[in-house]
């Protein structure tokens, strides 16, 4: 099933049947350890919509579904990603870290963002006006329970300023945290079943209306798997009301910096599609 937050309610999608629901408490919704069972019950007593009614709802735009849940990332999961940061960082005499990290049993986890900083779907992203080569980073996304269970997945935009980071590794949170510096959506997907690997994960950047890059990748691809991140996450830490977790990317555009005005489309297979327009900070 997935869930979509709304700006006056709840929208629930199960079995190709639409539902609408009251506007919920996230932060109690996305803390509960029994989400899917929750929503099943819940559902019972929501309207049902036909699939008209509903996609007049999602048109008039969607809110980030989540609470004040924080969002984690794990990085340099991928093989693309860890070539492209030792690239990156070649002159600053960083490329060697990423290369252990890569290798490393511990992964490489940050903090991105708390809600405040988290762009809903359709909204404006931003690139820094003291950076000069930024990209998005298309990311699986997990919704973790305080328990540290996977209980859904969503599309998560992990939003990098690659100059800065290449400057010096110690940039990191510069480079990955400061407002609007994510988004995730559309929506979440709640199932207990991790994704195939098999699914996709795909790029799109428009540019005054014309393609200017497209990237795809595979989860197959995805070196540290999703239950691993997780586990390493709740290492010492704890999340009252859960948390999203992104996974990494294996998409970085070369040779292509974004710019204001650039439309951006991350989409997988099974969850949706995440729109995002570039702004400037």
């Amino acid at each position: 099933m997935k869930i979509y937050k709304l700006p006056s309610g709840t929208l629930l999608e199960k079995d190709a049947t639409y539902f609408l629901g009251p506007s919920l408490y996230w932060n109690e919704l996305l803390g509960r350890e029994n989400l899917k069972e929750y929503l099943n019950f819940e559902s019972k007593g929501w309207r049902e919509l036909k699939e008209e009614e509903a996609q007049k709802l999602l048109d008039v735009g969607l809110l980030s579904p989540m609470g004040d849940q924080e969002i984690w990332a794990a990085g340099v999961t991928y093989f693309r990603s860890r070539t492209a940061r030792m690239e990156e960082s070649q002159d600053a005499g960083g490329a060697d870290f990423y290369d252990k990290v890569y290798a490393a049993d511990r992964p490489e986890l940050f903090f991105k963002a708390t809600a405040s900083r988290v762009s809903p779907p359709g909204g404006k992203l931003n690139i820094r006006k003291d950076s000069t080569w930024d990209v998005p980073e298309p990311e699986l996304t997990l919704l973790i329970s305080p328990a540290g269970r996977i209980q859904g997945f969503t599309v998560g935009n992990d939003m990098s300023s690659r100059s800065i980071e290449g400057e010096n590794p110690l940039y990191l949170p510069q480079a990955k945290v400061y407002q609007g510096c994510a988004a995730i959506g559309p929506c979440i997907l709640v199932q207990d079943e991790i994704l195939a690997e098999d699914v996709k994960i795909r790029l799109e950047i428009f540019r005054e209306g014309q393609l200017a890059f497209t990237g795809e990748t595979a989860l197959s691809q995805l070196k540290r798997k999703p239950q691993e991140l997780a586990e390493w996450l709740f290492r010492a830490n704890t999340f009252p009301i859960g948390c999203f977790l992104m996974t990494g990317t294996g998409i970085v555009p070369d040779e292509f910096t974004l710019e204001e005005g650039d439309r951006v489309r991350i989409g997988i297979d099974e969850i949706g599609v995440l729109e995002n327009f570039i702004s400037k900070i």
